[in-house]
């Protein structure tokens, strides 16, 4: 399902890069967010009341869009390890080509015997010899 907005790579190499490169760049931003969670909860918490001159509700806000930023950006981990997971089970190493076995035949169709097929138009036969032909004039 997320794969359906995301251009399909057919080079396995390139695929495994940008996947690698995605799933890195979320667990980057994941940490970031949780690393401001954790400051800015502590410099709440060592916050006096006298100390705040602007409404406390912006403060919580950034709080709060921190901490759920960290869910989301862990959502994005999520599918970037699906994506590769994807990848790494599509592409299998010991793939070995089918071997080349004849089959059996088709069988005919039912109730038609192999004489009742004409010979094709304008075929020649090896012991008709035919002179040169001059080209039709136009």
């Amino acid at each position: 399902m997320v794969d359906a907005y995301f251009p399909q790579i057919s080079n396995a190499t390139d695929r495994k890069y940008l996947v690698l490169a995605d799933l890195g760049f979320s667990g980057l931003w994941t940490f970031l967010w949780f690393v401001g969670f954790c400051f800015l909860t502590n410099q709440w918490a060592w916050t006096h009341d006298e100390d705040v001159r602007i409404v406390a509700d912006s403060a919580r806000a950034a709080i709060t869009f921190s901490f759920f930023s960290i869910f989301s950006w862990g959502l994005l981990i999520t599918f970037a390890y699906k994506r590769y997971k994807m990848g790494v089970d599509d592409f299998a190493h010991s793939y070995v080509d089918p071997s080349p076995e004849v089959s059996t035949p088709y069988s005919s169709y039912p109730n038609i015997s192999h004489d009742s097929y004409q010979q094709p138009p304008f075929t020649q036969t090896a012991d008709a010899t035919e002179g040169y032909q001059p080209p039709p004039v136009y």
